[in-house]
């Protein structure tokens, strides 16, 4: 049994690849084609945007008796119905707004039943290698999307209904698959929220990642569309690169978990994010002349993928829990717990960033993430596992 809904939770996942690669390429340049979007007004999307975030706690809650499988069959209506609302139905921008938080809400449900299942599914010692498994499936689908979206662009100019659409379908697809696996019930109807002192580096981590996350998200795509006036294509082709370097990094990730650990996997994260943050702050300071002339842009695409490839690190913070957990029910709430209070400090980054933007220039909002990434690193080296035997989930 448990074979078999790996194997759908495999395809599941890939057909939520196909989603996310749609989103990818096209979500930041429909807002900027339809709606004319500022860059204030982009960072205050972010508010009904992040919102189901924090309420993500809540609303698990009160679905936690469903248990983690029907939950993400929940979590992939809801992104399908709002994604397909986005592009059809959005006659006005504050219309849409109201679809962004269904679509939102339906994707940070994901987030923490998503990981939760793949480690119900995996053998003692193998949890990063499954995990890993099922994230390289994901991203091989992401791929194969890319691919087609960016030759399709080349020659039909895009319509974001079919596209919005498409990825619509997909998370139906991706819905059905998973409601066809066997339920895992919650031991307990009623789970109170709650958080625990065992827990503390968890959510300390959690909330560095939704500082550093929200950077990333809301400013990353914006330099490369705002300061390079890059389009729909060029999100298409990274897509593909990090697609294809994703489908074998990030089961090494699962790999580098399950050897070197997860101390050793998000301190490399945070180093690399270092890096990153300073590529974005100060690849336009790079003179160059002749064939040199698009460095600034190659070095921020560059950065665009390595930290859309850092995103595999989520795995570490998710098996982390795993092993210091009390009990296997603490691991849902926890980890929604942990995705509420990313979202917390996600809510205000963009409009922080925003105002450093406007006043100093964007570059002023990478170092500001490099800080972000220095603190994460402080934090990273203080992870310690039990020496005893990882609970059972």
């Amino acid at each position: 049994m448990k074979k078999k809904d790996f194997t759908l939770f495999l395809i599941a996942g890939a057909f939520m690849g196909i989603s996310q690669s749609i989103d990818s390429s096209t979500f930041n340049n429909f807002f900027n084609d339809v709606f004319h979007v500022t860059v204030t007004q982009r960072t205050l999307m972010e508010l009904p945007r992040e919102f189901p975030g924090i309420m993500v706690v809540f609303v698990l809650g009160m679905l936690l008796f469903l248990g983690d499988i029907r939950i993400a069959f929940v979590a992939n209506i809801l992104s399908a119905l709002g994604m397909l609302a986005i592009g059809c139905l959005s006659k006005s921008f504050g219309i849409t707004m109201l679809w962004v938080i269904v679509y939102s809400m339906g994707q940070h449900l994901l987030m923490p039943v998503q990981n939760s299942i793949g480690m119900k599914l995996a053998e003692e010692g193998d949890v990063g290698k499954i995990l890993g498994k099922i994230n390289g499936l994901n991203t091989a689908a992401f791929l194969v999307t890319s691919i087609i979206t960016a030759i399709v662009l080349r020659y039909v100019k895009l319509d974001y209904r079919v596209a919005f659409s498409i990825g619509a379908i997909a998370y139906m697809a991706s819905a059905v698959l998973i409601f066809k696996m066997t339920p895992y019930k919650s031991e307990s109807k009623i789970k109170k929220l709650f958080i625990k002192k065992e827990y503390s580096l968890f959510y300390y981590l959690s909330i560095l990642n939704g500082a550093r996350k929200q950077i990333f998200i809301t400013f990353g795509p914006w330099v490369l569309i705002k300061i390079f006036n890059q389009g729909v294509s060029t999100f298409a082709l990274l897509g593909f690169f990090t697609a294809g370097i994703g489908i074998f990094f990030k089961p090494y990730v699962g790999y580098l978990i399950d050897s070197m650990g997860e101390r050793f996997v998000l301190t490399a994260e945070a180093l690399l994010l270092i890096l990153v943050c300073t590529g974005y702050a100060f690849a336009k300071s790079i003179p160059g002349t002749g064939l040199l002339t698009n460095t600034a842009l190659y070095i921020t695409c560059a950065c665009f993928v390595v930290d859309q490839l850092l995103t595999a690190a989520t795995m570490a913070r998710a098996t982390y829990l795993k092993k210091i957990a009390v009990n296997s029910e603490d691991i849902s709430p926890t980890l929604s717990m942990g995705i509420s209070m990313d979202h917390v400090v996600s809510m205000f980054i963009p409009w922080l960033g925003s105002l450093i933007w406007n006043a100093f220039g964007y570059e002023y909002v990478f170092i500001a993430g490099a800080c972000i990434a220095i603190m994460n690193f402080t934090l990273a080296m203080k992870i310690k596992i039990p020496m005893q035997k990882s609970i059972s989930v």
